[in-house]
């Protein structure tokens, strides 16, 4: 398949395409810095500013999936989504955050000790899922990670949920960025949700 990754040298955005190259996809890693992308057989990097729906937009045309990786802050929902949807391409998978997940009967955003300094970014991400879920006929998927998304570790071996998030026998909720993408190229091979969000953990 041919995927574009917005986002493609950002921590996330670079493990999935990393993931899709290693699968044999054509690639296009979208970014303000093409340079930091991936150098892979079968990945191009493209520098493109995603607060220009033009160019966006014509980045985008031509592919079989869009993958957004990019901060929420970073951009407003009308500005990714509008230019996937003008491009034509049938599906739009994004990189999500875990503040939207239920934990102990609440969204974790909710939660008592959420960060302040982690707000911004988390209501931004919640904004980006409410707005997929008023498109009447985008065909999208948001995946959440867990809680802690960090680490280079590649097992291969996680769980997948809905909307509750994802604790492990340890008590911590956490998956690595390589297995992240793992979950996000099955989910682009073999859509088992779309129009919906799931979620990855250990």
């Amino acid at each position: 398949m041919k995927v574009a990754v917005i986002g493609g040298s950002g921590r996330a955005g670079s493990r999935i395409v990393e993931e899709l190259a290693r699968r044999g996809h054509e690639v296009t890693a979208i970014a303000r810095k093409p340079e930091a992308a991936p150098k892979a057989d079968g990945v191009t990097a493209k520098a493109v500013d995603v607060h220009d729906a033009k160019a966006l937009t014509e980045a985008l045309k031509g592919q079989d999936v869009v993958v957004s990786a990019l901060r929420f802050v970073d951009a407003s929902p009308a500005e990714v989504i509008g230019p996937v949807k003008a491009s034509g391409v049938p599906r739009y998978l994004v990189v999500g955050g875990a503040s939207s997940l239920m934990a102990g009967g609440q969204r974790l955003f909710d939660s008592p000790g959420f960060p302040e300094a982690y707000k911004p970014e988390a209501g931004a991400g919640i904004a980006f899922l409410e707005a997929l879920k008023a498109e009447p006929d985008l065909d999208w998927t948001f995946l959440s990670p867990s809680a802690v998304f960090d680490g280079a570790e590649r097992t291969g071996r996680f769980r997948l949920g809905q909307d509750d998030l994802l604790v492990a026998a340890d008590g911590k909720s956490h998956i690595s960025f390589p297995d992240f993408a793992i979950a996000m190229a099955d989910e682009i091979e073999t859509p088992r949700h779309r129009r919906q969000r799931f979620t990855v953990g250990y």
